[in-house]
């Protein structure tokens, strides 16, 4: 099998990325290959903090590898928290202690607290650089934000997030229900049929 990096650490991210891979690459993570370094994510778009990963981990390794980035997109807010998903509580001036995730998901909460409008996506943009060529694949999922926290599975924003044509939120699915339809399910297989073909 051909190797691949994926320029992540995230647990979760790997897991999901390796399920739907496994068999045609062997995915390595930046632990892997002994890059140690936190890759600055200093874009303004999905887009560009991807390819600053990938490239960052061509130019120092000089492997074959991809990087994505991927956040929440609630359109009462203007798109918030996009680019800051993982961050947003911080970036919001709120204080982090414990969980992040639940920090991030109180703060989001808050902010659409007695708003009607709850429409959101979930986004991602995989930047792959492969034999010298740099591609992009995208993904996204539609659905809304609930009023409170449902659900043990997932992560991030998984516990308020009930996508289209469900009634649960994707941390009640479960992650062989999430994996099949998420943001980065759906870039990733596009990825994947770009590598298989």
């Amino acid at each position: 099998m051909k190797t691949l990096v994926f320029a992540s650490n995230n647990a979760h991210k790997l897991e999901e990325i390796r399920a739907i891979l496994s068999g045609c690459f062997d995915v390595k993570s930046l632990k892997d290959i002994g890059c140690e370094v936190d890759i600055p994510e200093t874009g303004f778009t999905f887009r560009e903090n991807a390819l600053q990963k990938a490239t960052y981990v061509k130019e120092h390794f000089g492997l074959d590898c991809f990087a994505d980035d991927s956040g929440l997109q609630v359109e009462a807010l203007g798109g918030e928290p996009g680019v800051f998903s993982a961050r947003y509580a911080t970036k919001c001036g709120y204080p982090v202690e414990g969980n992040r995730d639940d920090a991030n998901m109180n703060v989001l909460l808050e902010k659409l607290a007695g708003e009607t409008n709850r429409k959101a996506k979930f986004s991602t943009c995989v930047a792959l650089i492969y034999e010298g060529e740099t591609y992009f694949f995208e993904g996204e999922v539609k659905g809304k934000i609930i009023d409170e926290k449902r659900g043990d599975g997932g992560f991030g924003y998984d516990p308020i997030f009930v996508p289209e044509g469900h009634d649960k939120t994707f941390a009640e699915l479960g992650n062989e229900v999430k994996n099949g339809m998420s943001h980065r399910a759906r870039a990733v297989a596009k990825l994947a049929a770009f590598l298989k073909n």
